[in-house]
């Protein structure tokens, strides 16, 4: 009885597991494409993990042993706030500083500079003080600073050689007089005496920063309150964690939609191996039933079936996490660890990968392989086995599965996710909606391809005549096949959407907010870099220039948590407010009683919950002052929100008069270049200032969209890979298991050559229809991606916009690969001997 039993295992194994030697290659691209799925997974995750972890660890080793930081705008506040809290009950020591980015001189980039009083360093950050006795002193010079090994690395400086820094529109020398020590801080840092910094960055009296360190048994968060009561408006108390989540709060949404576009990657080769698993097993009916008839147990037959997947997935996911994890080193090394994108630019990390993540993605990918296999064996072990061995089992056997009603009821379910609120900024909503609108269009798959099918026409020609008829007699199987070019083409289609739709809106914003026909920048960033009243009277009196309007942005703290948010003083006709801003709205005009008005970015209005007509507190010179929110204006440049105010009242509150930029309109016989080079000349600024035409401004900040975007571009680039794979897949698990008919067919006297031209035909005609439901179906996760997933992880609006030749140019890729690989299957299916094929048909 036991050598029966072994015999009949040992049958299901030869049968169950055997196609898997006999057709590597349909082990191979289902290997493959979850491979893919878990490397763009693990990538993503180790290099975001990287970077907000390296990021947090630089947040803590500036604090040093300080328990709160007390942090203001990066304009700053007055030095007289820190004798008052270096006295203040509770305070055992305080250290003022400086925190700014500083433009370099000569080069591209910034500087993080960190100003601090190296005698009360000391006490607060002591890591942060050279090693070599003397430094301290010669710090307090006034011309020197320290580096830490990345900026000196980053620079190509060492002791004794010169960094210029940018203040104003003019260039410091410094002179660099040692390193820090390596532990001590691993990101790109330059220190410096505070009385130094506020003499020569233009911060003479203010201060941004102070650090503090706490005296033993005082509680921290009560201290926190009391101390937060005697602050001015707009300067907050926070601890280190609390300062490390608020920097990472501002690249969340970009690193959450990049973890999903990973997953879906995943998500996409499961569905293929589903896909191609269920067309095998519907092929191999027969031999199962056989295997039941001799004894196997379904149970054993089902698990003989998932161990196919099983293999496949834990293939897969070992060779995605050594893949993964190549990639994550590449592109920290070639891009960075913001990947473009700019939220982590001075951070330089090394990747480092817990088990437990690797472990976790590991299970993702050997899960959704399991789970892809498990539904069709399932249903294949169940089948009564007199019901497999008839012919054409294989089509009645999903002629009885409620695909239909169950896939209006997934479709319904997604429009109704889209209308759920985020959680915790993370559109959950809006994911489970695209996850949905996939399930139920390939749920509704067969209906809609025996709709199609039905009303094909059956070609004159005999070989034509039999791929059409193919078609028609098996319309639920060919269905599977259209499903799975549905799920692969519509994710290329909503990421091609997307991408280009907010490329075009950002294109016609630009065109909107340039009208002048010269800008001019004191530094493409950074915080010390600004344009002085003289300055100003400089580049109106150029001759050319009829016209100059100037602009001044700071950043204002609102909340101790919440992410700055940027106040942009410009001017503004309160009566014609939409000459200068392009709001999204009608805007108001402030009656008698009412606060002076300013205008929201969406992404602020989102972000503070604030609409128009609402009255809003802002800190605006040491302040809480009331003003009238009198529209909403459209901002791509600011992720974390931009208020805009007329400048002339802004310096009325401040007393500030710098600038940061000059939109200039010239007169009419001016040339731009003529004009460009007498404000090089009045200004004495050489290359530091930029001076660019409004195509050039658009040119640069494009170029900086899809620098943002590579990982993005790349990811599609992935997914199209993925799809690829996944139409390859099906057409030659398809192919590769109707060998029987083949055989039979040539044995009626078709030439391969004529098999190879009705697979080819039976690919292009399946691909087509899949290539046209999935440009629909893809339409439809774009509008989620842009509407709601765009809306609710940036909070800026868009328009649709429709790349009709990329999306034209991706569906001929796929009607191609998929016809070459129908038709290349073919030929390896026929190649073999035709009575063998013939006498596999039991």
């Amino acid at each position: 009885m036991r050598r029966e039993s072994s015999a009949r295992l040992a049958a299901a194994y030869a049968l169950v597991l055997g196609p898997l030697r006999e057709n590597p290659a349909r082990a191979i691209l289902g290997t493959a494409s979850i491979a893919l799925g878990v490397a763009l997974g693990v990538a993503v995750h180790l290099i975001n993990s990287s970077a907000v972890s390296e990021f947090g660890a630089a947040a803590r080793q500036l604090a040093g042993q300080a328990d709160l930081v007390v942090r203001g705008p990066r304009a700053g506040f007055d030095e007289a706030l820190y004798a008052e809290l270096a006295r203040y009950p509770g305070v055992q020591s305080a250290n003022p500083a400086l925190e700014l980015d500083v433009p370099l001189a000569g080069r591209e980039g910034t500087l993080r500079v960190l100003a601090f009083d190296p005698l009360r360093a000391a006490f607060v950050q002591p890591s942060l003080l050279p090693e070599r006795r003397g430094l301290v002193s010669e710090l307090l010079e006034g011309e020197a600073v320290l580096l830490s090994p990345e900026a000196s690395r980053w620079l190509g400086l060492s002791p004794g050689d010169t960094l210029s820094l940018t203040a104003g529109t003019e260039a410091l020398s410094f002179t660099v007089i040692g390193l820090l020590p390596h532990e001590s801080y691993r990101q790109r840092l330059a220190v410096m005496d505070v009385a130094t910094a506020q003499w020569r960055l233009g911060r003479l009296g203010r201060l941004n920063r102070i650090d503090l360190k706490l005296a033993p048994g005082v509680e921290l968060e009560r201290f926190k309150r009391d101390l937060q009561a005697i602050l001015p408006a707009g300067v907050h108390a926070t601890t280190p964690d609390e300062e490390t989540e608020r920097a990472g709060a501002l690249s969340r949404a970009y690193r959450t939609n990049l973890d999903m576009l990973a997953l879906v990657a995943l998500f996409t080769g499961g569905f293929l191996i589903f896909s191609s698993q269920a067309l095998a097993l519907l092929r191999r009916r027969s031999q199962l039933a056989l295997l039941r008839a001799m004894g196997v147990t379904r149970a054993a037959l089902n698990g003989f079936l998932v161990a196919e997947g099983a293999a496949v997935g834990t293939l897969g996911a070992a060779a995605g996490i050594a893949l993964g994890y190549l990639l994550a080193h590449y592109a920290v090394a070639a891009i960075g660890v913001d990947l473009g994108a700019g939220y982590f630019r001075a951070v330089s990390a090394e990747v480092s990968a817990e088990p437990e993540t690797l472990a976790v993605f590991f299970a993702l990918g050997v899960a959704f392989a399991v789970f892809s296999t498990a539904l069709p064996a399932w249903e294949a072990a169940r089948r009564p086995p007199a019901q497999s061995l008839r012919a054409g089992d294989a089509e009645e056997a999903l002629r009885h599965v409620p695909t239909a009603r169950w896939g209006l009821a997934t479709l319904i379910a997604a429009a109704l996710c889209v209308f759920i609120p985020p959680l915790d900024g993370v559109p959950l909503g809006g994911y489970a909606g695209v996850a949905l609108i996939l399930v139920g269009s390939v749920l509704v798959m067969p209906l809609l391809a025996s709709a199609c099918l039905d009303r094909l026409p059956v070609p004159a020609n005999g070989v034509g005549t039999i791929a059409v008829a193919q078609l028609k007699g098996t319309p639920r199987q060919a269905a599977l096949s259209i499903a799975a070019i549905v799920i692969s083409t519509s994710l290329m289609i909503s990421m091609l959407i997307m991408v280009h739709s907010f490329r075009a809106s950002l294109d016609a914003w630009l065109e909107r907010m340039l009208p002048a026909d010269l800008y001019l920048r004191a530094a493409s960033a950074g915080e010390t870099a600004f344009l002085a009243p003289e300055a100003q009277a400089r580049i109106a009196a150029t001759p050319g220039v009829a016209r100059a309007d100037f602009l001044r942005a700071q950043n204002l703290l609102i909340g101790a948590t919440r992410i700055p948010v940027t106040l942009i003083a410009r001017s503004i006709d309160e009566q014609r407010p939409e000459q200068s801003l392009p709001l999204v709205g009608p805007s108001l005009t402030p009656g008698a009683g009412d606060p002076p008005p300013v205008w929201v970015s969406e992404v602020a209005a989102e972000l503070y919950a604030v609409r128009r007509g609402d009255r809003v507190e802002l800190p605006i010179g040491g302040r809480a002052r009331t003003f009238l929110v009198a529209g909403i204006w459209r901002d791509y440049a600011r992720q974390n929100g931009a208020i805009a105010i007329e400048r002339e009242r802004y310096v009325a509150l401040t007393g500030d008069r710098l600038a940061n930029d000059a939109a200039l309109w010239l007169e009419p016989n001016a040339t731009p270049e003529e004009v460009r080079n007498r404000l090089r000349a009045h200004l004495h600024a050489g290359d530091r200032v930029e001076i660019s035409t409004p195509g050039e401004v658009r040119a640069a900040s494009l170029a900086i969209f899809d620098r943002t975007f590579a990982i993005t571009y790349a990811l599609e680039a992935a997914a199209i890979l993925v799809g690829l794979f996944g139409v390859g897949l099906s057409f030659s698990a398809q192919t590769l298991a109707r060998r029987r008919e083949f055989g039979v067919l040539r044995h009626m006297g078709m030439t391969r050559r004529e098999i190879t031209y009705a697979l080819g035909l039976e690919g292009a005609l399946l691909t087509a229809l899949g290539s046209a439901f999935g440009i629909a179906v893809g339409w439809a996760i774009s509008v989620i991606l842009v509407h709601v997933i765009n809306r609710q992880s940036f909070h800026w609006s868009m328009e649709m916009h429709l790349p009709w030749s990329a999306i034209a140019a991706l569906a001929v890729i796929v009607m191609a690969s998929a016809t070459l690989t129908a038709a290349w299957s073919g030929r390896s299916a026929t190649r073999g001997d035709v009575v063998q094929a013939v006498r596999e048909d039991w």
